[in-house]
C-alpha cells in the first residue's frame, strides 16, 4: 500500500499540537441522493449495525437505501438552515470558539479543526489539515459525552485507519468520555436554568439520550450507565427529586429491543397520566441536529400534545454557550498535559531552532 504524500517539512520547526473535534455526521444537502450516500456510509459501519455482514448487506441495499433516503431528506429539509446542516454549522463554530479560547487561555496558537465521522469534512481531511499545519501531536476529541462503541470507538477507528496510510504519523491521544466532567454538568445545568428564567418550569424535565440496541448493554457497552450518571448529576445540580425528571432514550430503529424507557412512549404516558407541561433536554448532544430539532422538538412534541399534554418545550443543546466553550476548553487542556510547549519566543529557543536547521542543511537537507 503506497503512503500518502507528506506535507513539506522544515527543519528546525517547533513541535506543534493540534486538536480535532469529531461529530457524528450529516448529509451534504437535504435531498434523497445525498441522504442515500450518507446513510450508506453510516449504516455500513459494523460498529453501528452488528448484524452479520451478508444479511445486513441485503437488507441495507435491497430495502433501506431504496425507501429511507426520501423520508429522511424530508426530515432534514424541515430543520435545514441557510448556512447548511445545523450539526455542521454548530460544530464548526465550536471549533473556532475553542481555538480562540485556548489562544487566550494559554497564549499559544493551537490549531483546531473539526470533522464528521460520516460525511464531510471527513476525519481524514481533518487529520491532513492538522498535519499540513505542522502538528506532530494531535488530540482526538469526539463530541460524545458518553462513550459508546458506535460513536467514540468508530471515530477512533476512522482516525487510525487513515494513519495507516501515513508515513510520518503524528502522536495521537483520544478522549474516551466526559459524561461526569464537572464543567460539562455545570454547562448543562446553566443551560436549563437560563431556559427556566425565560420560561416557566415544567411539571417534568425529560432527559432524552440517543438510544442503542439493548444487546450493546448486555455485551458490555458502558453507554447506558454513563447516560444514567449524567442524568443523575444534572438532576442533583438542578435540585430535582426523583419525581421531577425522567431519563429516556430516543431514535430507535428496527424491531429489536432498544434501551428503555423510550422517549416518545414516555411522553405519551406522562400526558395520559395528567402531566400538563414537560420540557425535554438532550444532554448527549452537544450541538443541535436532526435528532433534537426534528425528532424531539417536532415529532415528540406532537405525540405529547396529541396524548393530552398542554405545554411541550425543547431546551436547545449547548451549541456555542460560553460556559460550554469554557468547559470544552478545560476538557481539552486536561488531556494535553505534557504536550503544550513553553512559549517559543525566547532568544535561547529561537537560537536552538536555528542551530537545528543549520545542522540539517550541512547534512544535506533541503531548505
Amino acid at each position: 500500500m503506497p503512503y500518502l504524500k507528506e506535507p513539506d517539512y522544515r527543519h528546525g520547526s517547533p513541535t506543534q499540537t493540534g486538536v480535532l473535534l469529531i461529530n457524528l455526521g450529516t448529509p451534504d444537502e437535504p435531498t434523497a441522493p445525498a441522504l442515500r450516500r450518507y446513510l450508506k456510509e453510516f449504516l455500513s459501519d459494523p460498529r453501528v449495525v452488528e448484524i452479520p455482514r451478508p444479511v445486513w448487506w441485503l437488507i441495507l441495499n435491497g430495502i433501506i437505501l431504496n425507501l429511507r433516503p426520501k423520508k429522511s431528506a424530508a426530515k432534514y429539509a424541515a430543520i435545514w438552515t441557510r448556512d447548511g446542516s445545523p450539526l455542521k454549522v454548530h460544530t464548526e463554530k465550536q471549533a473556532k470558539l475553542l481555538k480562540g479560547w485556548l489562544g487566550q487561555k494559554i497564549g499559544q496558537n493551537i490549531p483546531v479543526e473539526y470533522a464528521m465521522r460520516y460525511g464531510s469534512p471527513s476525519i481524514a481531511q481533518g487529520l491532513d489539515k492538522l498535519k499540513a499545519a505542522g502538528c506532530d501531536r494531535i488530540l482526538l476529541l469526539p463530541m460524545y459525552p458518553q462513550y459508546a462503541a458506535s460513536t467514540t470507538a468508530t471515530a477512533n477507528d476512522a482516525a487510525f485507519a487513515h494513519l495507516q496510510k501515513t508515513r510520518n504519523a503524528p502522536a495521537i491521544r483520544t478522549i474516551r468520555h466526559y459524561h461526569d466532567d464537572p464543567g460539562y454538568i455545570k454547562s448543562l445545568a446553566a443551560n436549563v436554568r437560563d431556559f427556566w428564567q425565560k420560561n416557566d418550569r415544567p411539571d417534568i424535565l425529560v432527559m432524552s439520550f440517543h438510544g442503542l440496541p439493548r444487546y450493546t448493554l448486555e455485551k458490555g457497552d458502558p453507554y447506558h450507565c454513563e447516560c444514567q450518571k449524567t442524568g443523575r448529576l444534572l438532576a442533583e445540580a438542578l435540585g430535582l427529586n426523583d419525581s421531577q425528571y425522567r431519563i429516556t432514550f430516543q431514535s430507535r430503529f428496527g424491531k429489536a429491543e432498544w434501551l428503555q424507557p423510550y422517549t416518545d412512549k414516555s411522553l405519551e404516558e406522562l400526558a395520559r397520566q395528567g402531566t400538563k407541561s414537560v420540557q425535554v433536554i438532550c444532554p448527549g448532544f452537544t450541538a443541535d441536529c436532526l435528532e433534537t430539532l426534528e425528532e424531539i422538538a417536532m415529532e415528540c412534541k406532537e405525540s405529547f400534545l396529541l396524548a393530552g399534554g398542554k405545554t411541550f418545550q425543547y431546551i436547545p443543546a449547548l451549541n456555542e454557550s460560553p460556559i460550554w466553550v469554557e468547559a470544552l476548553g478545560n476538557i481539552t487542556l486536561a488531556n494535553l498535559g505534557g504536550w503544550l510547549n513553553e512559549v517559543q519566543d525566547t532568544d535561547s529557543a529561537r537560537l536552538s531552532l536555528e542551530d537545528s536547521a543549520r545542522r540539517a542543511l550541512r547534512m544535506g537537507a533541503k531548505k
